[in-house]
């Protein structure tokens, strides 16, 4: 769901900036929406956890493997897809 965020700030910041080389654009949409991105996650984890302790035997599980998903998707959407896409496009105009 981040990711869709970040990269629609890209698309956004590439119109704005086209002056910007595109890792720099990358970066400058990434710290755009950084708090934003920080601060959902961090009130998911936040209710997810309170789940996991008071929801009881049932739910432990399933609020376990949302606090692993919430994390892992907070990390990918933040450092993997980004550097993804600015490699991918590295590749491009090497090809080219």
């Amino acid at each position: 769901n981040d990711t869709v965020v970040v990269f629609d700030r890209i698309r956004e910041n590439s119109k704005a900036y086209k002056q910007l080389a595109f890792s720099d654009m990358v970066n400058r949409s990434l710290n755009d929406t950084l708090s934003r991105t920080v601060i959902t996650s961090i009130t998911t984890l936040f209710v997810v956890v309170i789940l996991f302790v008071f929801g009881g035997e049932v739910l432990k599980g399933f609020s376990l493997a949302l606090i692993i998903g919430v994390i892992l998707g907070t990390y990918s959407s933040l450092f993997i897809g980004s550097a993804m896409i600015v490699e991918l496009k590295t590749l491009r105009a090497k090809k080219d």
